[in-house]
């Protein structure tokens, strides 16, 4: 291990940084797109293990963004870019980079960090739970009809970007609202994601945005692409929907009204639908959505009493939880979590436990999208004094279901 140090990477490391990432997970070098990608991290939330012999071998980043937590927002790290070159993996180099950054990220004020899992196996191994869940929707729009409103109250336009970047970020904005687990966005993660980099096509169309204008301004909005095709039977082509964000229900019925009706089109294909998902209740048949549940955003505590002391209680809770965290000792032990009305305190206690778990099991409760009494039925929390899960799980729920609306 001599041969290997860690540490944040220079700006004449970028180019080796990405690169490194980008041949882990089998994608070519682009420009324009590591371009892009540079100006979403600081060169300080950095990590890269570098080899005296092959240069940077190994690659982590954490972003600070805000993210949306039951009751309101908080900042939180958001992290990604996370590669070990093929050629010095089992050398325990993403272990190393973990836990430094774990390490690194328990010292500031950022009290949670997010990361989208390529192998989720990975990184129950270092106290990250799954957070959100999200529903891939693979629709026959043949078979489905969406009603209309009875009085529409806006009217659909197409916009150019990046001319229509300020209206698409304040209806997201405003859409995120009381939405735990949306994240968000700077103007440079805007700049990513309505990128339309001939590369990332695939094959599909430019990509094209339609506005919902309702009676007060914006209100919603649908970024989509069109894989044309078709066979003997005629047109098959295929919507590929890369967002879809509405504030209300009008806007949300007419945006997805358009998707489902574009002409020569027979599919319709979106990845990050939320469990809530009113289209799911809108339809006239809800099996011809195609409906794939998948997890999303992973979700890992870095400091526990601040985490828990964020969040908002829909009802009143007073527990013990006896939380083990093996690479945070400081999140270990006993606390005695508070909630009722405005009074909320997390504190050390000698108090007996009513609820023993792990960091991994608090992180993936804590956005209210994962059940506390569901994981204890699958074995993974433990009630220690009869009759204190169900309000605790009652405690840790939502009205909304988390969202996770984009791969960070």
């Amino acid at each position: 291990m001599d041969n290997y140090e860690l540490r944040p990477i220079t700006e004449d490391e970028v180019y080796s940084f990405q690169r490194c990432f980008g041949k882990a997970f089998g994608h070519d070098h682009h420009d324009d797109e590591a371009k892009l990608e540079r100006d979403l991290y600081e060169l300080g939330r950095t990590l890269a293990v570098v080899h005296e012999r092959d240069g940077v071998v190994g690659t982590a980043v954490s972003m600070r963004r805000e993210l949306g937590i039951p009751g309101g927002t908080v900042p939180a790290a958001h992290v990604t870019l996370v590669a070990v070159s093929g050629t010095h993996r089992r050398r325990g180099l993403l272990r190393r980079m973990m836990t430094r950054q774990l390490t690194d990220l328990a010292g500031t004020d950022e009290a949670i960090a997010v990361l989208w899992p390529s192998e989720p196996v990975i990184y129950g191994r270092f106290g990250y739970g799954p957070a959100t869940y999200t529903l891939e929707f693979h629709a026959d729009n043949r078979e489905l009809a969406l009603p209309a409103a009875a009085e529409p109250s806006g009217l659909l336009r197409e916009v150019e970007l990046p001319d229509a970047l300020k209206v698409l970020a304040e209806v997201f904005d405003a859409a995120r609202v009381d939405r735990p687990g949306m994240s968000g966005r700077t103007p440079a993660g805007w700049r990513v994601v309505t990128a339309d980099l001939e590369h990332q096509r695939h094959g599909r169309s430019a990509l094209r945005t339609i506005v919902h204008e309702g009676p007060d301004g914006p209100d919603g909005y649908a970024m989509f692409r069109i894989e044309r095709g078709g066979d003997a039977t005629g047109p098959q082509a295929v919507v590929h929907v890369e967002e879809a964000v509405a504030t209300n229900l009008d806007a949300y019925r007419q945006l997805w009204r358009f998707l489902f009706d574009i002409d020569l089109t027979r599919q319709v294909h979106y990845d990050y639908g939320v469990l809530d998902e009113p289209l799911r209740y809108l339809v006239s048949d809800p099996r011809r959505l195609g409906a794939r549940l998948t997890d999303g955003v992973w979700l890992r505590i870095l400091d526990l009493p601040v985490a828990l002391a964020a969040r908002s209680y829909p009802v009143a809770v007073d527990a013990v939880l006896d939380v083990t965290d093996e690479l945070l000792p400081g999140n270990a032990g006993r606390w005695h979590l508070r909630a009722a009305g405005d009074e909320l305190t997390c504190e050390r206690t000698d108090r007996p436990a009513d609820v023993a778990l792990s960091i991994a099991e608090l992180g993936a409760a804590y956005l209210g999208g994962t059940s506390l009494a569901a994981l204890a039925v699958a074995g993974r929390v433990t009630e220690l004094r009869d009759g204190a899960l169900a309000p605790l799980s009652a405690a840790f729920g939502w009205h909304r279901e988390p969202a996770a609306v984009e791969v960070f």
